[in-house]
């Protein structure tokens, strides 16, 4: 008999519902919210009770009831404590994280606080999956040059791992046996070395890296401190430039790739030289991150929205090839990814893990 199980994603401008019978899809909404909406909110725990109310609204008028579900899955908040990647029990530990807002506010806190109040009211269990704090890092990534900022494991965990798990299949060999590189595209952008499955290093998408459509990515460091004393921009200012206003944005004035490739289409070579110095810097991302597997790669696989470029997979393909095979897997199927972690707990494949019993301690030497 299929599991029934209901997922949901909360997001900054919106918040994704679905129901899965087994592995199949069988319903979906996407909940818009407007600016003018969420301005309403001095903080994103205040938008708790609202966000609730959509979904509940969402589900009756899609003839669902909670009672009806076998399972509530929730995307994995990003106050969490560093963790080791799983599937995991949503507890009260973990949501007095979450409503703390922890380690960071952001708007997937609100998933697990509000799929753990939902399972305990209709007597359901409650689940996430590789939430983006998963960390796996091998001692010797965390250093940074400074002892007092230890680099920190942040990824787009839940995509990475998926298509790792569907890459070997595709291999015809088990996770734990082989070395991958997993590149997602999206917003932000990770390059992650996998080793038998584990994130052992990656670039934090928001603070290093490549640059992404609208994240400046690693900087030349003592120049941005002279900018930032020759400028003073305010704390918040310079994170939206550094997050959400840097890469492709700061240099061509949109985010949009379709829009930037038409450009190049017609003959704008800034435009072009700004794509290719993302390409370029994906693919130098990926050869080093070569190194730590020592050179033995099984694949290369390229994945998210992006992913659907031919001109950004065609152009990486061209510098890393000889590292390895390119396996491309378009979009990020997070709906998919968290049923199905779901359903690897219900029908016995996989052991749910407890927040509290696996929470790292990550610091610097001394500790």
């Amino acid at each position: 008999m299929k599991e029934i199980i209901f997922v949901i994603n909360p997001g900054s401008t919106s918040t994704k519902v679905a129901v899965f019978k087994g592995e199949e899809e069988v319903w979906q909404d996407t909940i818009k919210h407007s600016i003018e909406e969420l301005g309403r909110f001095d903080r994103i725990i205040d938008q708790l009770e609202w966000r609730r109310e959509l979904i509940l609204n969402a589900i009756k008028k899609a003839g669902f009831k909670i009672g009806d579900f076998d399972c509530i899955v929730a995307r994995g908040g990003a106050g969490l404590d560093p963790i080791p990647g799983g599937v995991y029990k949503i507890d009260e530990v973990m949501v007095e994280d979450l409503e703390q807002g922890k380690n960071a506010e952001h708007a997937s806190n609100l998933a697990g606080i509000i799929a753990y109040r939902l399972a305990k009211e209709y007597h359901l269990p409650a689940l996430t999956v590789d939430p983006i704090t998963v960390d796996e890092f091998e001692p010797v990534a965390r250093l940074s040059g400074l002892p007092e900022l230890s680099r920190r494991c942040q990824s787009h965990a839940l995509n990475l791992k998926a298509i790792a798990r569907r890459t070997a299949k595709d291999l015809g060999g088990k996770l734990e046996e082989i070395n991958l590189i997993g590149v997602h595209l999206g917003g932000g952008i990770s390059v992650a070395p996998l080793k038998g499955g584990r994130i052992v290093d990656v670039n934090n998408a928001n603070q290093g890296g490549p640059y992404s459509p609208e994240r400046t990515g690693t900087l030349p460091v003592m120049d941005l401190v002279d900018y930032i004393y020759r400028e003073k921009p305010s704390r918040d200012a310079l994170k939206k430039k550094l997050v959400g206003k840097g890469g492709l944005t700061a240099y061509l004035g949109t985010n949009d790739c379709q829009k930037i490739e038409q450009m190049i289409e017609q003959g704008d070579k800034k435009a072009e030289l700004a794509y290719q110095g993302m390409i370029y810097q994906i693919a130098k991302e990926i050869g080093a991150m070569a190194t730590v597997l020592l050179g033995e790669v099984t694949a290369i696989f390229i994945t998210g929205g992006l992913a659907r470029s031919e001109y950004i997979v065609e152009g990486i393909k061209s510098r890393v090839s000889f590292i390895a095979p390119v396996l491309v897997y378009p979009g990020a199927e997070e709906m998919n990814h968290l049923a199905w972690g779901a359903i690897r707990v219900l029908s016995g494949k996989e052991k749910v893990k407890i927040y509290a019993r696996e929470r790292l301690k990550v610091g610097d030497l001394d500790d």
